[in-house]
């Protein structure tokens, strides 16, 4: 009786799995599994016909100018986007929960600290393509540009086409990443926060620390979890930038001016639906998704810490 028992629940549990993961392993799984079949063969993509060139696609992302163009603006993007965002999500954060004066309640945040959490956190809830064109237009190289007419009211300069210049396009890119990622960080930094007890920064102002080292000693170490899961999600999001360089770029979202602003998602998407090299593009998946896992993989090793068991 007990090992029917036993057979009893374990085809309940795997039903009860099965029922989720099915769909993911269809939809999900299953498509990555055929990408990789597909970088190994030459298919246009609207034939059935796929014929089988083993590496030669891999090969070719070797000697491929642009691929290694884009790699480099996506690497660029992996380490100055994720340092600016988390240091002003932690900055943020840190003034909208104990930046405030003390009190008799104790620390607290700054006045209006609500208010400003749905303000950094607006950004985050419209769509890329909406926020592509909005800053387009802040970045009109015309003097009607919001910032180009920011500068012309304080005189410091003629309008700049900062879009359409190959030395300041990717970086008014990454500006606007940046700026939509901040305010997600700020809300996952505010709760983290919130588990904090607040005796621990009464304490440390009583012992003379001062905002500095009470950030640098208590909160930075207790936020550390949270930190490292921030890392990995704005990593992949610099690993991708499809949404905005497909809408704020220069020649329609192809990258430019001159590739200034490729990145590998945006010129796999070329290859694939503009010149049908759904191969090609394929591959350019497969390198971009083991990028991904190898950044997962060196932020957790590096930012892993012993834990001292009480």
């Amino acid at each position: 009786m007990a090992a029917i028992a036993r057979r009893g629940r374990t085809s309940f549990t795997i039903l009860m799995l099965g029922i989720p993961l099915s769909p993911y392993v269809i939809f999900v799984l299953s498509p990555y599994a055929q990408s990789f079949y597909i970088s190994l063969t030459k298919w246009s993509g609207f034939t059935a016909t796929k014929t089988w060139v083993g590496f030669a696609n891999y090969n070719k992302l070797l000697h491929d100018s642009v691929f290694w163009t884009s790699l480099r603006h996506n690497a660029l993007a992996l380490v100055l986007v994720p340092v600016a965002t988390i240091a002003l999500a932690l900055f943020f954060a840190s003034m909208l929960n104990v930046g405030g004066r003390r009190g008799r309640a104790g620390i607290h945040g700054v006045r209006g600290s609500a208010v400003y959490k749905v303000i950094y956190f607006f950004p985050s809830i419209l769509s890329i393509a909406v926020i592509g064109v909005l800053w387009s237009f802040v970045y009109d190289s015309t003097d009607n540009g919001l910032l180009n007419g920011a500068l012309r009211a304080f005189g410091l300069g003629g309008p700049v086409d900062w879009l359409g210049n190959p030395g300041s396009a990717f970086y008014a890119i990454l500006v606007v990443m940046v700026w939509v990622s901040v305010g997600f960080y700020v809300v996952l930094f505010t709760a983290a926060m919130g588990a904090i007890p607040h005796e621990l920064y009464e304490a440390a102002l009583i012992d003379g620390a001062n905002r500095w080292d009470t950030f640098w000693r208590l909160t930075l170490p207790l936020l550390w979890d949270s930190i490292q899961v921030a890392v990995i999600f704005i990593g992949i999001q610099a690993l991708d930038l499809f949404g905005l360089v497909s809408t704020m770029s220069a020649a329609g979202g192809a990258g430019g001016p001159d590739n200034s602003t490729q990145v590998v998602s945006n010129y796999l998407y070329q290859s694939a639906f503009k010149y049908g090299q759904f191969g090609y593009a394929s591959a350019m998946g497969v390198a971009l998704f083991i990028l991904t896992l190898l950044l997962a993989a060196v932020t957790f090793r590096l930012s892993r810490r012993e834990r001292v068991e009480g």
